[in-house]
């Protein structure tokens, strides 16, 4: 059976929505030992589940299902493996964790519907020299991300369109 290799230890930033993995954590896909390795790099900025604010009440971004939220992401910043098999061992490392059947395949289904939005906004914020891996993990009380937010991105590059369209 797969598994984890070291327990989950991360410290928050100070925008209280991202957290950074600050001891070795890695999980055994397929079965342990099978060679098959995930290590997420210290100082990788997570935010657990990305699940919309109203959805909490029922899925919090933290649940039972936090140490494969982690792994996940950490697959979806490096896009070393094919979008589907992040999905796929998303939904074996739940099944590991024993997240219930309807939460197990809710989330399942909203990275398969809706993670193509994150991929591809990982993919343009490594392009644009922006790393989620801190090198530095000595980290203060007012440490904010500097990934700014996609709607942010999206009105500066309207903003830098508009204003070479003016001076033209």
């Amino acid at each position: 059976m797969s598994c984890f290799t070291d327990a989950l230890v991360v410290t928050p930033l100070a925008d209280g929505t991202t957290w950074v993995i600050v001891r070795a954590f890695g999980y055994d896909v397929g079965s342990e030992g099978s060679g098959d390795h995930i290590e997420v790099a210290i100082g990788f900025q997570t935010d657990f589940a990305t699940i919309p604010r109203p959805f909490w009440v029922i899925l919090p971004k933290w649940g039972r299902y936090g140490n494969a939220s982690v792994i996940h992401d950490w697959l979806y910043w490096t896009q070393t493996r094919p979008r589907r098999q992040a999905d796929a061992i998303f939904l074996e490392a739940m099944g590991v964790l024993a997240v219930s059947a309807p939460v197990k395949y809710v989330l399942y289904g909203a990275v398969r519907l809706f993670g193509g939005l994150a991929w591809v906004r990982n993919r343009a914020d490594r392009a644009a020299g922006f790393d989620r891996v801190l090198a530095d993990v000595r980290l203060k009380a007012s440490t904010l991300s500097q990934r700014q937010g996609t709607l942010r991105r999206l009105a500066n590059h309207a903003w830098r369109r508009f204003g070479s369209r003016r001076s033209t």
